[in-house]
């Protein structure tokens, strides 16, 4: 039984599995054989990218992972001089609730949670350390959505939708790829908030290149999520701080400062100033797990240089931006903030369980919001009803509130 019972719907816009070693591999095409692989390191298991082995995540086959929400006090409090292991807490072996649709439909129960959006956690190792090779990023990525698909379903009973995910290299096959999708039941799609990799380097998605990939999500009437990821920044910071690639478990005060949160950032300039906005006014993107410390600077910036060259921008960028965008702020930032820059009707929440930077138990971030000063209907847009009018499910209660809570193995 959840923790509290309320009485409108709750709609989770960030749930995470943890991928299984066939994810990437299962259903990769015979002439790829090789390019995704596991190897032995001194008793670790690690995942080789094309004969580079990636410390991107440290356990890549999530067999033993940390606790759901083992850094809320990090992130409420501070670290205390705790090392980075330390407030990870003890961890635990995987249970079926992180590989399983139907074992997570118990604990969404068993949470007080009636819908949610279900990530892939490995994913975005893919793109940014094969940006050279684009069909090769298409074929993995099909070969990921199908093991999704078969696993976890797009649409598993109403109430789970996972976010097959869409790499935009060769705009046809992104449009292959995401009508496969959509023939199988997807409610939204993911994309990585990046420059999009190819022959000749890479791009803004802000342009009109990719104009038939929008205007296909707009006719499909989904939105398109964009998480947090390896985005390739990395290689901006390495000429500060030399790195092999991208460690998002091993931060460095320097690293956390001089990028913050510059990848969703220049994503949303990009779509905002290179038009994307004005010219598919109907588009909507959803901002998961990128915080929303951004936006006040990012308007800042908007208006600013608005002010000095209007004829520079399609239209205000401000409100493209508040039409198209919805924003899930991290749960320690400010909601009401939030929703004053963007519109209550803008602003979603993400718990990012089973993760533990998130919320172990997300509808408690319902203190959070009346603390921050929300009223009653601003915080059921935010717990729900804002997702729930955008993915057209039912606007109601549908968890089943006698299944006992999730009681985490010792």
């Amino acid at each position: 039984m959840p923790s509290r019972i309320l009485d409108y719907p709750v709609f989770d816009a960030d749930n995470h599995f943890y991928e299984p070693k066939e994810a990437l591999t299962k259903f990769l095409p015979a002439k790829h054989k090789g390019v995704i692989d596991y190897i032995d390191v001194h008793g670790r298991t690690k995942i080789v990218v094309r004969n580079h082995i990636s410390d991107y995540i440290p356990n890549p086959t999530f067999e033993v992972v940390a606790r759901p929400g083992a850094q809320e006090e990090y992130f409420r409090h501070g670290s205390g001089g705790k090392s980075y292991r330390e407030v990870m807490g003890k961890p635990m072996k995987s249970i079926p609730a992180f590989r399983d649709p139907a074992a997570r439909l118990e604990v969404m129960d068993g949470l007080g949670l009636d819908y949610t959006l279900m990530f892939p956690t490995l994913a975005s190792l893919v793109e940014e350390r094969l940006k050279d090779d684009p069909n090769l990023i298409h074929d993995i990525i099909h070969a990921l959505n199908e093991w999704m698909y078969e696993t976890w379903q797009f649409n598993y009973e109403d109430r789970i939708f996972s976010t097959p995910v869409i790499t935009l290299p060769i705009v046809d096959r992104a449009l292959e790829e995401l009508e496969w999708c959509l023939e199988r039941g997807a409610k939204t799609v993911l994309v990585r908030p990046a420059p999009v990799p190819g022959f000749r380097g890479t791009r803004s998605f802000g342009t009109e290149e990719f104009d038939p990939f929008w205007q296909a999500c707009v006719k499909a009437g989904i939105p398109v999520a964009m998480h947090a990821s390896d985005s390739g920044y990395a290689q901006y910071l390495n000429d500060w701080e030399p790195a092999d690639e991208f460690l998002p478990f091993k931060p460095t005060s320097f690293r956390m400062v001089a990028m913050g949160k510059r990848p969703i950032e220049d994503t949303m300039a990009a779509l905002v100033c290179h038009g994307t906005f004005t010219r598919n006014p109907d588009l909507r993107i959803l901002s998961v797990e990128n915080g929303a410390s951004w936006v006040p600077y990012l308007f800042y910036q908007f208006k600013d240089v608005f002010s000095k060259m209007p004829n520079e921008f399609p239209e205000d960028p401000v409100e493209a931006f508040r039409r198209c965008v919805y924003v899930a702020p991290f749960w320690e930032d400010d909601f009401k903030k939030m929703a004053e820059l963007c519109g209550i009707d803008r602003v979603i929440f993400g718990s990012d369980w089973p993760h533990p930077e998130g919320l172990a138990d997300p509808i408690n971030l319902v203190d959070d919001l009346v603390a921050h000063g929300l009223d009653d209907e601003g915080v059921k847009k935010v717990m729900g009803r804002n997702m729930v009018d955008l993915f057209k499910v039912d606007n109601k209660v549908v968890y089943k509130p006698d299944v006992p809570a999730l009681v985490l193995p010792a």
